[in-house]
């Protein structure tokens, strides 16, 4: 079982940027793990963000953020970040990182991510 804490949420204006972090815990084998980023808005079912694979090489992300987020990986830290850039109203929701035993996957599937973090709020202000 991976530990995962978020943090970097906060509120922003429309335009601005934030980054998330999401730290494993300590003893992990992080590398091992792709990761993802789900977000869930109020009164709306959880949302496929951004993924990365165990290594880093490949990503996959949500259109809608495509060009404005960047998720990477630093695996020495075991910590996972989400960049955004360019945010909008409706990227706001509660920001959860996930652990996919599968170092392959950049699945956008909430189903094959096994831990979850308790999330970190982000709310962008028009």
């Amino acid at each position: 079982q991976v530990q995962l804490v978020e943090s970097g949420g906060g509120l922003v204006q429309a335009g601005g940027s934030l980054r998330l972090s999401c730290a494993a815990s300590r003893g992990t084998f992080f590398g091992s793990y792709s990761m993802g980023w789900f977000r869930q808005a109020p009164g709306k079912e959880r949302e496929f963000v951004a993924a990365i694979s165990a290594s880093g090489a490949r990503n996959a992300y949500l259109n809608s953020v495509k060009g404005r987020f960047i998720i990477s990986r630093d695996n020495a830290k075991a910590t996972v970040y989400l960049q955004m850039n360019s945010l909008k109203v409706e990227d706001t929701g509660v920001y959860y990182c996930a652990a996919n035993p599968s170092r392959y996957s950049c699945s956008s599937s909430p189903t094959d991510y096994d831990d979850w973090g308790q999330g970190t709020q982000v709310a962008v202000s028009s």
